[in-house]
């Protein structure tokens, strides 16, 4: 299991910020399933969903922002679970980028990929792999979207979430797999020991596009996640699915 605690340059854990949030939740005290739900649920709800410059984000820098995609958020859960001695690593796939609609105005999803990076963290607990993924959207954001679109049923896809029932997804961690975009998942990319080896093999976007989207385009789409968090009586069941 060691290759599976080691440290990386993404996974910074021996960062003072990161050492001195361990030590005030005391996560390093607990036995391990305590210490990895209440991980999981920090990262989940205490750092929001919102969309990183990049992807190769040090898990120091994302929780220094306090915010994050599946694939920054997810860095920052593996550096945490490593720094506590609970074994992970990620999973990476390529994903459609329909779960963005509605969070992302329509002229900015048509200059976007068709199909992006995704990833999500397994951690090995109890002599078994877990599949954790329901940490990428925040409690508050997610009720919010409830609430807006309180009267959908069947598979919901947009607006950073693709599940099955949006009024009941998997997303809480009770000791088994959560998910909270697997239905807008296309295929696996594989398993990588760090999320430095996933990023050094698979980007998003390149040239203008990549600089575009981490100076202006994501800052404007960070502005509709949090104009949605204060409109959540609003009421829309215009949705992709």
């Amino acid at each position: 299991m060691q290759e599976y605690l080691s440290h990386s340059h993404l996974l910074d854990f021996n960062h003072p910020d990161i050492q001195a949030l361990i030590a005030s939740r005391a996560w390093h005290t607990m036995d391990q399933p305590t210490a990895l739900k209440a991980i999981y649920d920090y990262v989940k709800d205490e750092i929001l969903f919102g969309y990183s410059a990049k992807d190769t984000l040090k898990a120091s820098e994302v929780l220094q922002d306090g915010y994050g995609q599946c694939n920054t958020k997810g860095t920052l859960l593996m550096a945490l679970l490593r720094a506590v001695g609970i074994p992970c690593r990620l999973q990476g796939f390529k994903i459609s980028n329909n779960l963005k609609s509605g969070v992302m105005p329509s002229w900015i999803l048509n200059l976007a990929p068709k199909e992006i990076i995704h990833s999500w963290v397994e951690v090995f607990i109890a002599e078994q792999w877990l599949e954790l993924e329901g940490y990428i959207i925040d409690k508050k954001y997610l009720s919010t979207i409830q609430q807006r679109f309180r009267n959908h049923q069947g598979t919901f896809i947009g607006y950073g979430i693709a599940t099955p029932c949006l009024q009941s997804p998997n997303n809480e961690f009770n000791g088994t797999n959560t998910y909270i975009q697997k239905e807008s998942i296309i295929k696996s990319l594989g398993h990588f020991n760090e999320p430095d080896s996933f990023y050094s093999r698979f980007s998003n976007l390149t040239g203008i596009k990549k600089w575009l989207y981490r100076y202006i385009l994501r800052h404007i789409i960070n502005l509709n996640i949090k104009r949605f968090r204060k409109t959540s009586n609003i009421v829309d069941n215009n949705i992709v699915m």
